[in-house]
């Protein structure tokens, strides 16, 4: 099952799916900003630091469970696709919705900071429990899967972990900026509502777009 790596044909179009779903707001990004406007950039980017290597367990995880399944089946490979993308549109339905409670949410964190290691042990359980990532692993990332080449589960954990290494630097990047700018964050909540109303947005449209490519397979 591991015995090479097979460097996915769509490995690029990857990266900028990757990107987009990164740099959408979700619960891992909110998250790392809520800890730096409470306590600043180093909290956040221990956060962040745990928050990664939580998501590339949960895409090592689904990738063990869905590789083999994904390689066999068309049926399961659809039905994935179109459970993840319905699944996907109702996170960002929710995140409009709930936007002024998450926001609020954001700005209280409670007043002891925690430590370096309690803040990474955190961050990890965010990323790993994860409900958008957990649907970008299963339903949007097999969609660049090369499944003629095989090794279907090597490819998802290669595509699982060149998301985990451009999220440390764009959620890095979140967390020092939110931690430098903490004060004109915490004191406008309407900017924190507009950002997890873009993210819900965000989502939206990947899983209209993911139920579009499971049409079309069908």
């Amino acid at each position: 099952m591991f015995d090479f790596v097979v460097i996915p044909s769509r490995i690029w179009e990857y990266c900028i799916a990757a990107i987009i779903i990164i740099l959408a707001p979700g619960p891992s990004v909110l998250f790392v900003i809520a800890r730096a406007i409470a306590w600043g950039r180093a909290t956040a980017v221990a956060t962040v630091a745990g928050n990664v290597l939580g998501a590339f367990s949960l895409s090592v995880v689904v990738a063990i469970g869905l590789g083999p399944i994904l390689q066999r089946s068309d049926l399961a490979f659809t039905s994935v696709q179109i459970l993840g993308g319905g699944y996907l549109i109702y996170l960002g339905i929710s995140a409009i919705k709930h936007s002024q409670i998450h926001a609020s949410d954001m700005t209280s964190q409670g007043d002891i900071r925690p430590s370096i290691l309690r803040s990474m042990r955190e961050g990890y359980w965010v990323g790993a429990l994860n409900p958008k990532g957990m649907v970008f692993f299963a339903a949007i990332l097999p969609q660049f899967v090369d499944r003629k080449a095989g090794y279907v589960t090597s490819q998802l954990i290669l595509m699982g972990a060149i998301f985990a290494i451009i999220a440390l630097f764009s959620d890095g990047g979140w967390g020092l900026l939110a931690g430098t700018i903490r004060n004109w964050l915490a004191t406008e909540i309407r900017r924190l509502v507009r950002m997890r109303i873009a993210g819900g947005t965000v989502m939206i449209i990947l899983g209209l777009f993911t139920l579009i490519s499971a049409a079309r397979g069908l």
